[in-house]
């Protein structure tokens, strides 16, 4: 049988921490990874997680939460539209 394979999680300041060789210290991706023991692309994944919440192209994530809240309701609303409209058909169509 095959075991399902654990992996590291870092804390966020961890992350931080390591993106801020490179971006601050002027350490290369490889070098940083090395010192750190862990692998380059993950170092370059996190540099470009932390580079698009700088731009502004990610969500952090009470805004995630609220975006998800508000697509519900979003649906719930339309869903309502929808057995309102046919409703008023309804009781049109009996008035006459």
């Amino acid at each position: 049988m095959s075991q399902k394979r654990t992996y590291k999680q870092y804390s966020r300041e961890y992350k931080e921490e390591a993106v801020a060789l490179i971006t601050e210290q002027g350490y290369s991706v490889p070098k940083a990874a090395e010192s750190l023991g862990i692998n380059p692309n993950i170092l370059y994944k996190w540099k470009e997680k932390f580079e698009a919440e700088i731009q502004g192209k990610t969500l952090d994530e009470p805004e995630r939460d609220e975006l998800k809240r508000l697509r519900k309701e979003v649906k719930e609303l339309r869903m309502e539209k929808e057995i309102l409209k046919k409703a008023s058909a309804f009781f049109a169509k009996e008035m006459k």
